[in-house]
């Protein structure tokens, strides 16, 4: 362990140093006149890529006739002096009408070799080889660039060419320090592989990892796509208010603030619904937004509290006609931006081309758990059922929100293929017009594609009176505690008594549309800055603990919190499960947390995923979510009993328990998850 601190230290120490260094570096270019920092503006005339593009295109041209050299039966010697001299001909020719080109970039590699060099840079769209030599740029210029550092960004002009090795490159002329960089990247060959580094640095990420780019690159894509389809249906693309005094149009529970102008409590808006009804009812008959929303509620691969949106509105027509824009867009979506209308997420292909398949709520749940809610008289029933069924629900619960649970329960874990889910209870959708063949259901859909919900639709309700009605009942499920009920907007039901034409409208999570088409894994893959917790480190400001780049002489220490683990208990969901007796006996393991997310509809419970030092992920449900968001856990070396028989919990079997500690801090009762030393291996046992 003595040795492991040493050598800690020592690498830490050699970080400081590199650091150091690069700061003395920028110092003496300083004093020398040259400050890279003093540099406004560089006329880049190419980029990478261009000039591959480019160079091709011209040499097919010029030497599109010209033969490869015959080397059959020739010694090896005699093979490479006539490959020699043909390359050396063909650069003649080439070298004759130079394609000159200036390019800007970030080198990310450098080969030094007496009196020429090779450099890597990278830029937007790719990277390129540059040949640096001493007698094209000057004796200063080269001194210069021999002590630059990887990471520093060069702005060079030169002339294209193809190496021996058939590489194309550039011949530089001319090079210019255009920032120098004072951090250390990466190890290139390991690259950024750490994802919380990766979310919280994101501009390491686009620098090291040319798959991170490449998702944003088409998320813009999908961006301006969605816009392109839009405006060729005649929408107007429109802004409404972020901050509003009722965020309403989405079962959420909202961010609070405060208005210090207006001496107003208001929220972030959840939706932009109501806001864009508003203008159909202005008679702006196609609009649509795409912008942020806010919700306050869990993290996990799917959500995000801050993400984009795009709804919008049409008048004259019905969720039939959603329907149609909603199969078409992503039809287009797919064929402008994957090149073909079947795509691939995770190894599973998703076929966009077929027309999607159409099947109501009830149906689903019918077919995929055996149970007609067609045939269930009322709210008494159906809570019967779910008790039968270990569905966990809410006592002011109704039919149809029972009916929903079931649906989420056995139903979206099966729709991989693109499907249109139909005709909802009508107590989950207080803003859709009811169905005239069923009052208890409204005409209203969700697209699931990869068991995701990617889409809601609403033949939308334009009768002010029964809209009263229903922000009547949300008013009493809030009043009841549900904390995402909607509240009646006076000023919308104003807008419906001035009169709103019959209207389809729609809303798109866009994050979980980049997923699906870029086959990200997580929402935060598809985010360029996602939320994180902030650091309990140095720097927690700004979430960087690392404070070389500050004082690089000095190796600054944090002292860990303090915690009272005296009060150790059984956690309370095992409390009437597992006696003390039992616990006591029970073998205890060191366990890595691979993935935790919070369990759907439950606001207790986190489900994790781990490493207990075999070959099988062990799956464990732990109560926790009161004192933890789930992405602050992965990576953490956790303490686990992993020798309990599994324990089915909201349909999930949890095998094992984590241990925490429970104590009273301040007069309020405090949890911490036992957390151990990193380097203690998975499935290391406690004595």
């Amino acid at each position: 362990m003595a040795n492991q601190n040493n050598n800690k230290g020592g690498q830490q120490q050699d970080v400081n140093q590199l650091l150091k260094v690069r700061r003395e570096k920028l110092q003496n270019l300083q004093e020398a006149g040259k400050d890279p920092f003093q540099i406004t503006k560089y006329n880049v005339t190419h980029h990478s890529s261009d000039v591959k593009e480019l160079y091709n295109a011209h040499e097919a041209e010029i030497l599109g006739d010209r033969k490869a050299p015959d080397v059959e039966g020739l010694d090896d010697a005699a093979k490479r002096e006539v490959i020699n001299n043909d390359y050396n001909e063909r650069r003649e020719i080439m070298d004759a009408k130079p394609i000159e080109v200036s390019i800007a970039g970030r080198m990310m590699f450098k080969r030094v070799m007496g009196k020429a060099s090779f450099c890597n840079i990278q830029d937007l769209k790719g990277n390129i080889q540059v040949y640096v030599a001493r007698d094209n740029i000057g004796e200063d210029s080269y001194a210069d660039f021999k002590k630059s550092d990887i990471g520093d960004i060069y702005g060079v002009k030169g002339f294209a060419f193809r190496t021996k090795t058939g590489e194309i490159s550039i011949h530089a002329e001319e090079i210019t320090l255009l920032s120098k960089s004072l951090q250390i990247l990466p190890e290139k060959f390991h690259g950024l592989t750490d994802t919380d580094t990766r979310y919280r640095q994101r501009y390491v990420d686009l620098i090291m990892n040319q798959e991170s780019k490449e998702v944003f690159i088409k998320r813009s894509q999908i961006l301006k796509e969605i816009r392109n389809f839009l405006a060729g249906r005649d929408f107007m693309e429109v802004e409404t208010p972020m901050l509003v005094s009722n965020a309403g149009g989405a079962a959420a529970r909202p961010f609070e603030t405060h208005y210090n102008a207006l001496n107003e409590d208001v929220k972030l808006r959840i939706s932009l619904e109501l806001y864009l009804k508003r203008l159909i009812v202005g008679g702006l008959e196609r609009v649509y937004e795409i912008g942020r929303v806010f919700r306050n509620e869990g993290v996990d691969t799917r959500h995000n509290p801050e993400f984009t949106l795009m709804e919008l509105y049409q008048a004259y027509t019905d969720y039939e006609g959603m329907m149609e824009l909603t199969e078409s867009m992503f039809r287009y979506l797919a064929e402008k931006v994957c090149g073909s209308t079947k795509i691939s997420y995770n190894g599973v292909e998703i076929d966009l081309g077929k027309p999607f398949a159409r099947m109501t709520m009830i149906d689903a749940i019918k077919k995929y758990a055996g149970v007609d809610f067609d045939q269930v008289p009322d709210d008494a029933a159906a809570k019967k059922l779910a008790d039968e069924h270990h569905i966990e629900y809410e006592e002011r619960h109704k039919k149809g929100d029972i009916v929903n649970l079931f649906f989420e329960e056995y139903c979206e874990k099966e729709l991989i293929q693109p499907t249109f889910i139909m005709d909802h209870p009508i107590e989950i959708s207080p803003l859709t017009k009811k169905k005239q063949s069923d009052p208890t259901k409204v005409e209203r859909f969700e697209l699931f594609c990869n068991t995701w919900e990617m889409c809601n639709a609403y033949s939308e309700l334009n009768d002010p009176i029964d809209q009263r009605e229903r922000f009547a009942a949300q008013d009493a499920n809030a009043a009841a505690g549900d904390d995402e009920a909607e509240h009646t907007d006076e000023d919308f039901l104003n807008a419906l008594e001035i009169g709103m034409p019959p209207t389809g409208g729609i809303g798109y999570g866009i994050d979980r549309l980049v997923m699906l088409l870029t086959d990200s894994q997580a929402i935060r893959d598809v985010l360029l800055f996602p939320t994180m917790k902030s650091l309990d480190g140095v720097n927690k400001k700004n979430d960087v603990n690392n404070t070389a780049s500050e004082a690089p002489e000095k190796n600054v220490k944090t002292e860990s919190e303090k915690i009272d683990f005296s009060k150790v208990k059984v956690e309370p969901l095992f409390e009437e499960f597992v006696d003390f007796d039992t616990f006591s006996k029970s073998d205890f393991r060191a366990v890595k947390v691979k993935e935790c997310v919070a369990v759907p509809k439950s606001k207790k419970l986190l489900q994790f995923t781990l490493d207990d030092g075999t070959d099988t992920d062990r799956t464990i449900l732990s109560g926790i979510h009161a004192y933890y968001e789930p992405e602050e856990l992965v990576g953490k070396t956790l303490i686990a009993i992993t020798n309990l028989p599994p324990r089915a919990m909201m349909g999930i079997d949890s095998c094992g328990m984590l241990l925490s500690a429970i104590h009273e801090e301040e007069g309020e009762e405090k949890l911490h998850l036992l957390m151990v030393d990193n380097h203690i291996p998975a499935g290391a046992k406690l004595y």
